[in-house]
């Protein structure tokens, strides 16, 4: 079992930075793989970023890549998404994911937190 809370979200403008943030606990945390999702109004739920259980794997959706950099330190149960650039189509509530496999597909992760919004104003 993993539980997951995620943190950073807020208010930028366009062209600023945030870092998200994603805490998690359960003792299986360093073998998971990590994703970030977001959900805009009206809109699916799309895969952001993942990062295998190592951190030698990342993934990241052609949207945000050059923008967004995912990274965990599994020594303090954490997961990072630092997101640069951003744009008012940004816009989201972002979500933390748990899973076996660095994958793009919901139904591949097992946990998921909360949620964090960011809204991007132009």
């Amino acid at each position: 079992q993993v539980q997951l809370v995620e943190s950073g979200g807020g208010l930028v403008q366009a062209g600023g930075s945030l870092r998200l943030s994603c805490a998690a606990s359960g003792r299986t945390f360093s073998t998971e793989a990590m994703g970030w999702f977001r959900q805009a109004p009206g809109k699916e739920r799309e895969f952001v970023t993942a990062i295998s259980w190592s951190g030698g794997t990342t993934d990241y959706a052609d949207s945000v890549k050059g923008r967004f950099t995912i990274s965990r330190d599994n020594a303090k149960n954490m997961v990072y998404q630092q997101m640069s650039g951003l744009k008012p189509e940004d816009t989201a509530v972002y979500y933390c994911a748990a899973g076996g496999i660095v994958s793009h597909l919901r139904h591949d992760y097992d946990y998921w937190g909360q949620g964090t919004q960011v809204t991007v104003s132009s």
